[in-house]
């Protein structure tokens, strides 16, 4: 109570703040603006390719609260990647985008080459604009959605996209991601857009856990285990800029809003709805693990909970602020009404304390919230700091924090990326979570970690 005290204070006190100041409205990032997809740009540009490379080392936590049934990870490990994006003219109106990425990671007790090198098919699309302002794409690819920055209830293509990378940050992860096989249609006009998107099922579900796949394997047993069908409409009102979302799988149909309105010249707030009859967050883990076979069919829900599926929201509201310094700033409240609550946390500690032989599907619950890109909490507050040109030009300064409404733990990360040239990037990372052993992120294995990372642009 005190954690979820002290989080509404702050977000009073910062909301406050926001509405004081002035800057420019052009300066607000354009993650938080709901526009629609762009046209395909230029396709005779040069591409980006670059050589990045991440230095890690890690800290773990000493005794658990409920023990973790997987083995210590290394203390360090270094991953060096070959990243890269292009597009290229095919002619008569078509184009090929093209988004990869090929890494190689040394650390203790990684297998070489079947655990070390791993290569992230993100996106392999053609585009073809029939009509002016009409296209069709069909191939993998990244569909996002959501104006939000710390959690995207209408991002409904997220889930089991994430690939390994430094930054925490949640708009960093939802742009360096697995896109899906899809056919997308959209049409754009003045004050406007719809879009139309089906991703078939072409393959059975992968398990979370066991061993990894073949290097090359692209994971459509991860993106595409169902059909799924989208339907998006964007348009203006005066300063809104709502956009309406309808979502279909397996049966499960979900309704989606995006929302976002300027205050003064330097504020936008902005809202982001989800909403559909599901079961809630234990059920659908217990549900995964057994339909994949990593639970028996007679595993208990653990911690205890209903199977009764019911309507379930997802909400995110928030603001950002941008100053004439170049300095922006993210407020966000999470609602996850799936996810666990107070008495779903107290479950899950006390019966991991008394029988450390539940830990593995305690444990597995967690690990599943993770790979569907879920909340584990039913409320959190997200903060996010950017500031562009910080003390000296081509520095940049950032900082994000998820705070767990109940108990106050949470997990906060700072970054810092100087550019010294056109063709090089250094910058850093040091992040962590907080809390007691019996919260959320404090009951987590992993303590803090700092991140060395050097880029080279080509």
């Amino acid at each position: 109570m005190r954690g979820a005290v002290a989080a509404c204070l702050a977000l009073c006190a910062v909301m406050s703040a926001l509405a004081q100041e002035n800057g420019d409205l052009d300066r607000i990032p354009q993650a938080v603006q709901d526009e629609p997809v762009a046209p395909p740009p230029d396709a005779t540009a040069h591409g980006k390719y670059f050589l990045e490379d991440d230095f890690v080392l890690s800290s773990a936590r000493g005794a658990l609260t409920v023990p973790s049934p997987s083995p210590s990870s290394s203390d360090w490990a270094n991953r060096l990647s070959f990243d890269a994006f292009d597009q290229w003219s095919l002619g008569g109106d078509l184009t090929l985008t093209y988004s990869d990425r090929l890494s190689v990671t040394e650390a203790d007790g990684i297998a070489f080459p079947s655990e070390a090198v791993r290569n992230n098919l993100r996106e392999a699309y053609l585009s073809w604009e029939p009509l002016a302002q009409t296209y069709l794409e069909v191939g993998r690819i990244n569909l996002k959605n959501g104006i939000a920055l710390g959690f995207n209830p209408t991002d409904f293509f997220k889930t089991r996209t994430a690939v390994a990378q430094a930054s925490a940050d949640p708009s960093a992860l939802r742009e360096d991601r697995l896109g899906t096989l899809m056919l997308r249609a959209q049409t754009i006009w003045d004050g406007g857009s719809l879009t139309f998107a089906f991703a078939p099922r072409i393959h059975t579900p992968r398990a979370i856990t066991g061993p990894l796949p073949n290097a090359m394997d692209p994971g459509f047993d991860q993106t595409n285990t169902a059909d799924r069908f989208l339907l998006a409409l964007n348009f203006e009102i005066e300063e809104l800029s709502p956009q309406l979302l309808f979502y279909h799988e397996s049966g499960r149909t979900k309704f989606g809003f995006n929302i976002s309105h300027p205050i003064g010249q330097s504020v936008i707030a902005y809202a982001e709805w989800a909403g559909g009859v599901q079961s809630n967050l234990i059920a659908q883990a217990i549900d995964f693990g057994k339909a994949t076979g990593t639970l028996p069919a007679a595993a208990p829900f653990l911690p205890p909970a209903t199977a009764a599926r019911a309507f379930q929201n997802d909400l995110a509201i928030g603001a950002s602020w941008t100053s004439a310094e170049k300095v922006t700033l993210n407020l966000e409240y999470h609602y996850h009404q799936a996810g666990f609550g107070q008495n779903d946390w107290r479950n899950w500690l006390d019966i991991g304390t008394a029988d450390p032989s539940a830990a593995p599907e305690l444990w597995y619950v967690r690990g599943f919230a993770s790979d569907q890109q879920q909340p584990m909490t039913r409320h959190q507050v997200f903060l996010r700091a950017d500031w562009q040109d910080a003390f000296i030009p081509n520095l940049e300064l950032s900082a994000i924090s998820f705070v767990n409404f109940y108990d106050g733990s949470g997990l906060s990360q700072l970054s810092a990326s100087y550019y010294l040239s056109d063709r090089w990037t250094v910058g850093g990372y040091v992040g962590g979570t907080f809390g007691g052993r019996h919260s959320e992120w404090g009951s987590l294995p992993s303590d803090t970690s700092a991140i060395f990372q050097l880029v080279r642009y080509f």
